[in-house]
């Protein structure tokens, strides 16, 4: 039986850098939060130059509803725009393509 906020990932998950990108560049930090009523079982974040997702950043974990985390986007990347999938346990999902990470402090699904 699934219990708590996440499994299998610490409180924060991260993207690792694919490539060396300039001293200076600023990790994006957000919190995540999960007003479905629906777990949540994949969230994806890619740059909006990319044509394919990234990894699933709750790998094997999942986020129950009412529940929140902290994702940080450490890319080496000097953007803020960026897409989001994000899938749910029953199958559906949802993309919102053009976001601003470096502006957002909470990103909440509804």
């Amino acid at each position: 039986m699934r219990t708590g906020l996440l499994r299998g990932i610490a409180v924060a998950a991260t993207v690792a850098a694919f490539s060396a990108g300039p001293a200076w560049a600023q990790d994006l930090s957000f919190m995540v939060r999960n007003a479905t009523g629906v777990t949540i079982d994949g969230f994806y974040v890619s740059h909006t130059d990319t044509d394919d997702w990234e990894e699933n950043l709750l790998e094997n974990a999942y986020l129950a509803s009412g529940y929140e985390v902290e994702v940080v986007i450490a890319d080496g990347r000097r953007t803020c725009m960026y897409d989001i999938l994000t899938t749910f346990a029953d199958g559906d999902e949802v993309d919102d393509y053009g976001v601003d990470l470096c502006d957002l402090g909470v990103y909440t699904l509804e």
